[in-house]
């Protein structure tokens, strides 16, 4: 009898314990969850430190960084969560998006554990973990509810209809909000992460500089996003004031440039669950650990009588335990992958 033949036999636990891998970029991480709600152990190990040497993420080293990591997060999980792999029912693993080379780490080591054990192999979206670290912040959280899922590939307002089933209402048509973060760090000269050293800049300065809407005159979806406009926006003023010799205050082109990248998504966001009817809204993605993001977001729920679903900012950035969350959806689904199992690039939003 094949693996695969095998773990379709698998009886579902009603509390199954799962261990989640999650190699999409440069955090190494392995989180044990129990019932998709109750983080066992979370272990991230980042190579952010030797990445912010080049500016940005190298696909090979954050790759070589996995091979090493990956046995030492998962060594550190279980004995964290005082577990054996002989206590773990099944392994879900992040199969997509990501940088292709560090998926292959998480999927490839995620397969030998699963075929050797005989225990269940549940593929994950890396977007719908994101979605799902709302469950881990609120444990008594059920669908339907808005959330804004903003990262660094990927901006969107989502209607989370069921567990399973979600419905876009609008995407970005061009940059993600998290790589806009991310190029205007580089033009006001802040070291990588972009998105933070902004945030930490803008807490000094004053929304004064005028930078244009997105979307204006534009015909599709309402709940859409622009993020190129701003960001050249962004890059024309610091250069016309620079050959004018003209001081930049750069702590004011950060808060001005913040305001107006996170002001729409709020908009949006609040817009969708009026029109919705849905009474709870949750953030989910990188973007989703921003100050501002957080505290204008709560101001403008409270104001309109919606829930709001906060996940701890380590749970916003990339995390296993997020991946432990949905893992234990697609377990009680069965949807168990054999072993030709693959990275992938990109997945879609649904």
């Amino acid at each position: 009898m094949s693996y695969f033949e095998k773990i379709q036999k698998t009886t579902l636990k009603e509390e199954p314990i799962i261990m989640a891998i999650e190699t999409s970029c440069d955090e190494t991480a392995v989180a044990i969850v129990k019932n998709g709600r109750e983080i066992l152990a979370d272990e991230i190990i980042s190579s952010a430190t030797e990445h912010a040497k080049f500016g940005g993420v190298v696909p090979e080293i954050a790759s070589r960084t996995h091979t090493t990591a990956i046995l030492t997060a998962t060594e550190n999980a279980l004995k964290s969560a005082k577990l054996t792999l002989d206590d773990i029912d099944a392994f879900a693993v992040t199969e997509g998006a990501g940088l292709l080379g560090a998926l292959l780490v998480g999927v490839s080591f995620a397969k030998s554990l699963a075929f050797s054990l005989d225990k269940p192999l549940v593929p994950v979206s890396h977007i719908k973990g994101h979605i799902s670290a709302a469950y881990l912040a609120d444990k008594s959280l059920e669908p339907p509810f808005i959330t804004i899922l903003a990262s660094g590939g990927h901006t969107a307002i989502v209607a989370v209809e069921d567990y399973y089933n979600i419905n876009v209402l609008g995407s970005t048509i061009d940059d993600a909000v998290g790589e806009a973060f991310d190029k205007v760090a580089r033009v006001l000269g802040l070291s990588y992460p972009g998105g933070p050293n902004v945030e930490k800049l803008a807490k000094d300065g004053q929304n004064v500089i005028s930078l244009p809407k997105m979307l204006k005159n534009y015909d599709g979806g309402e709940y859409d996003f622009s993020y190129s406009g701003l960001k050249t926006a962004v890059i024309n003023y610091v250069h016309t004031q620079e050959s004018k010799g003209l001081e930049v205050k750069k702590e004011d082109v950060a808060a001005s440039f913040q305001h107006s990248a996170i002001d729409v998504l709020i908009e949006k966001a609040i817009k969708a669950a009026e029109q919705f009817n849905y009474k709870t809204i949750a953030i989910s993605g990188g973007v989703g650990a921003n100050g501002y993001l957080r505290e204008a977001l709560k101001k403008a729920a409270e104001s309109k009588g919606f829930k709001l679903i906060l996940p701890e900012k380590r749970y916003c950035t990339d995390n296993a335990a997020m991946i432990g969350a949905e893992g234990y959806l697609q377990y009680k689904k069965r949807n168990f992958a054999d072993l030709t199992l693959n990275a992938k690039a990109v997945v879609p939003l649904k």
